[in-house]
């Protein structure tokens, strides 16, 4: 029951007439943090994966059971409908049949497969490579072939209108509605025209992500279907600095007592469910 609520929770964002911000979130604590505050989805990424897990790059380093034990650490850690970007599902069309059914286990609400040619291929100069249309809706129904839980939602995800273009994208978007996937994630749209001539086309939910901060108007995106809009992962940055501030300000003589910016000591026992451990302890071992 634990996992199919925020399930439950996740579509009804999906079949609503609101556009939400996810709240990035990398780990347990980060995710109870979202959940208190008030975040409907939490959004967990490929990229911040790979540097919580492995402190390295986003380059198709991390593998998929790296990547779904992570996400189950999140999901056992409270409520909160976890959204996670599974990058090219870890190899083809097979590949994604398994990588969909780990992360069901793992206690998921939504998933992405994207149509990049992942991981970077010999000689691409670093440049953005997109699989065929056919390679790609051929991934997408393996993922749909792949849950058992029908109200997993599945997202498939181009980002084709920053690499091929509108005609391309919404070329992509058909063949992938066609799949039974339940989302489009779009990724790298550069400005409202291009939006709207793809939404315009587009049936089911969309999500997307890398919007120029002009395009970051809620009310306008909910009215061409977006339902979910990410911010960016600033947390797991701004987490990043805290750490490398504080350790700094130690390793250069500031007192324990004398470092700024510490969380109150009624905030870490909120964020590590202090009262619930007291209450089982008293239960169990008392």
């Amino acid at each position: 029951m634990r996992s199919t609520t925020p399930r439950e929770k996740f579509r009804a964002v999906l079949s609503g007439n609101q556009c939400v911000y996810p709240g990035s979130v990398y780990d347990p604590i980060s995710a109870r943090i979202a959940e208190d505050l008030g975040f409907e989805i939490g959004m967990f990424a490929g990229s911040i994966a790979s540097m919580t897990v492995l402190g390295a790059p986003d380059l198709i380093v991390l593998t998929l059971s790296e990547f779904a034990d992570q996400a189950r650490r999140i999901c056992r850690a409270g409520s909160l409908p976890l959204m996670v970007d599974a990058d090219h599902g870890y190899g083809n069309a097979l590949n994604v049949q398994r990588t969909v059914e780990e992360l069901e286990v793992a206690g998921i609400s939504g998933l992405s497969i994207e149509d990049t040619v992942l991981p970077r291929r010999f000689g691409s100069g670093g440049k953005t490579e997109l699989l065929s249309v056919e390679e790609g809706a051929g991934k997408m129904r393996a993922a749909v072939a792949g849950r058992s839980d029908p109200n997993l939602c599945i997202f498939g995800r181009t980002s084709a209108l920053a690499v091929t273009g509108v005609e391309d994208c919404i070329a992509r978007v058909k063949a992938y509605e066609a799949t039974g996937v339940d989302a489009i994630f779009l990724i790298g749209a550069k400005d409202r025209a291009q939006l709207e001539a793809v939404a315009a086309e587009v049936t089911l939910p969309l999500m997307l992500g890398g919007l120029p901060a002009s395009m970051m108007d809620r009310p306008y995106l909910a009215s061409l279907g977006v339902r979910i809009c990410l911010q960016g992962h600033q947390p797991f940055s701004a987490a990043v600095q805290a750490v490398h501030a504080t350790l700094k300000a130690l390793r250069d003589g500031v007192a324990p007592s004398d470092l700024p910016g510490l969380p109150s000591d009624a905030l870490m026992k909120q964020v590590t469910r202090n009262a619930d451990y007291d209450r089982w302890t008293d239960t169990f071992l008392e």
